[in-house]
């Protein structure tokens, strides 16, 4: 009867560092599936992983922090492996929504089915992509065995996570470039079209420069939208591939 409590003990505690990134970290999010069906599936793999590693969960000493402590050990390291993915699909989406100012679909939003809330046009379009890539590739099981590695490094009832947390803040500005590289087609193309316009408006001051601006840079934004998103892909995959190995230096 211990063995049993013990069990379903270490599955709620080990599905606190699983549900973060399952249920609220994209591209998960991004699928049409209702939360409690995501954290009923963090819940399946917790069970998973304590049936496949008594050692490092149910078996553990996890007993002696006190399960408030652990608790809260659990959910704050659930939440760092989350961080790297949200951090790389907010740089997606910052992107997306410079290249929306730019453009002048500034006021152009979106109501994302999944979530209900607005959202920009291109930044939802670069993060519905990203997350394409991302369940083409390798990531679902990539993010399994970070799991899966996480509890070899860090069983039940380890804490002291707050002291390994710079290196995987550290990554955030690798994460900006890469994104930045990501729309570099598209705002190379604006700032030519900038540089032109301000140079017509030097020969014919009569002419509307701030309608004509924004007229040819959405022209110019849908035409090369399709080529950024080709030229993307590889740059996705990269990225996709940082934010599920980045937490793992936290890991030590």
């Amino acid at each position: 009867m211990d063995a049993i409590i013990n069990q379903l003990v270490a599955i709620a505690l080990l599905s606190l560092r699983i549900a973060p990134t399952l249920a609220f970290a994209p591209p998960f999010t991004l699928i049409r599936i209702p939360a409690l069906v995501r954290m009923s599936l963090a819940i399946g793999v917790a069970a998973w992983m304590a049936a496949s590693n008594a050692a490092a969960t149910w078996d553990s000493d996890y007993w002696v922090q006190g399960l408030p402590i652990t608790a809260a050990a659990e959910l704050f390291l659930g939440m760092s492996l989350a961080l790297a993915l949200q951090l790389a699909f907010a740089m997606i989406a910052m992107m997306g929504r410079a290249i929306d100012i730019q453009a002048g679909f500034g006021l152009a939003l979106l109501v994302d089915p999944t979530t209900r809330a607005q959202a920009p046009l291109i930044g939802t379009i670069l993060s519905y992509g990203a997350a394409a890539v991302f369940f083409m590739t390798d990531g679902p099981s990539d993010v399994m065995a970070l799991f899966s590695i996480s509890l070899d490094h860090i069983p039940l009832g380890m804490t002291g996570l707050p002291d390994r947390l710079g290196p995987l803040f550290g990554y955030l500005s690798i994460v900006s470039v890469m994104a930045l590289g990501l729309v570099g087609l598209l705002l190379l193309a604006m700032l030519l079209i900038d540089l032109t316009v301000a140079l017509l408006s030097k020969t014919l001051p009569q002419m509307n420069v701030l309608l004509l601006g924004f007229q040819v840079k959405a022209m110019a934004t849908l035409l090369l939208l399709p080529a950024t998103m080709g030229l993307a892909v590889g740059g996705f995959a990269r990225l996709m591939r940082l934010a599920i190995d980045s937490p793992l230096l936290l890991l030590g």
